[in-house]
């Protein structure tokens, strides 16, 4: 049997980078899972990318069988949207253990030059997605189930560049702790998993080719350990959270090299 045989976990923003890894955790060790995605090219990629899974490195020790992936098109600050992933949440789950709310983009730019737009857009993807994604998936959560929030050191971090998402992520930090307060009642617990620099390929999205060789360099030196996180790492510590920290709620915890710590 599978670790998580018999768990059902519904993840936003699971089309790539940390998303996806913990899917792939999950479905190796026996977890139905759902995903969720905005654009065409990232929704292919993670139906194939999981079906390729299922069909290769399909078994998670002796006797596992790798759980089933659903990838479902949502707009992570789409209200509608939202309902209609709940709708479709109870039809396949019913309920569900595990909220992964992972949904988020990162825009880079001076204080002095954020445009309103960008500010905007952080905000409405990191902060209001998710507040709204948890009211309405909530109601549908077991007891004893997890919410995992997906902040960044950078919310306790005075980093350039970056002010908007690093206003963005401490919301959400703060939102942990409210929603892990006000849960408690239904028997769901709400903790936040804070990475550090993570090894995605996101700067090399967003960044030109040197900028981006450049920013990594000074990223490695700068951190503690002195190496990029694995996304499989974040993948561990929101199982962590999720199904194994059962007596912690409104916790963020950091998987970021000691670099908020040290």
């Amino acid at each position: 049997m599978g670790k998580y045989d018999g768990k059902t976990a519904v993840i936003t923003g699971g089309t790539s980078g940390l998303g996806l890894a913990t899917a792939e955790l999950l479905l190796d060790a026996g977890a139905r899972v759902m995903v969720t995605g905005h654009t065409s090219a990232t929704l292919d990629a993670a139906r194939e990318s999981l079906s390729a899974g299922a069909s290769g490195a399909g078994v998670s020790g002796a006797g596992a069988s790798r759980g089933e992936a659903i990838v479902v098109e949502s707009d992570a600050t789409s209200l509608p949207d939202i309902d209609a992933l709940a709708d479709r949440v109870k039809s396949e789950f019913g309920s569900f253990d595990l909220l992964f709310v992972n949904a988020g983009v990162t825009r880079f730019a001076p204080f002095e030059e954020m445009p309103e737009a960008a500010y905007d857009e952080v905000f409405a993807v990191n902060a209001r997605g998710p507040y709204f994604s948890v009211q309405r998936l909530a109601p549908l959560m077991a007891a004893g189930s997890g919410v995992v929030l997906t902040t960044s050191v950078a919310n306790v971090k005075g980093l350039p560049m970056v002010s908007a998402y690093a206003a963005s992520k401490a919301a959400l930090r703060s939102m942990t702790r409210s929603l892990a307060r006000e849960l408690l009642p239904r028997g769901i617990r709400v903790n936040a998993v804070s990475p550090g620099p993570i090894d995605t390929g996101i700067l090399r999205k967003v960044l030109s080719p040197e900028a981006a060789s450049a920013t990594e360099a000074e990223m490695r030196e700068n951190n503690p350990m002195k190496r990029f996180g694995r996304p499989e790492e974040i993948a561990r510590a929101v199982a962590f959270l999720a199904f194994d920290a059962t007596f912690t709620t409104g916790a963020e915890l950091a998987v970021d090299g000691g670099a908020s710590q040290l």
